[in-house]
């Protein structure tokens, strides 16, 4: 089932038969303001999980100085984490319920 935020750009595949190709690769996607936010929030939630899995690896395996200096990164990405998560929870109902009332 597609979701009804995304969009393909029609005019462009009658413009060029090849442009939503996928044996290109260059498929083009249109997709509105909120859901290109909400996958941007995945993306950093995504990169700051894999920093997290470094930063740990290095407490477990590093010198004594990379230990502290890995520890104190550690809580840094951590914060990070759980800030955009909180992020992604509030976009997920936003698009769950677009009737809800909000309270800011």
């Amino acid at each position: 089932m597609a979701e009804p935020s995304r969009r393909t750009d029609r005019s462009a595949e009658a413009a060029d038969p090849k442009a939503n190709d996928p044996q290109s690769g260059d498929a083009v996607e249109v997709l509105d303001p909120q859901e290109a936010a909400y996958r941007a929030l995945h993306g950093e939630r995504d990169a700051l999980e894999r920093a997290l899995a470094l930063v740990q690896h290095r407490q477990r395996f590093g010198d004594d100085d990379d230990v502290e200096a890995a520890r104190a990164s550690e809580m840094e990405l951590l914060r990070d984490l759980d800030r955009i998560l909180t992020m992604i929870r509030a976009a997920e109902i936003r698009r769950s319920q677009p009737q809800a009332r909000r309270w800011q």
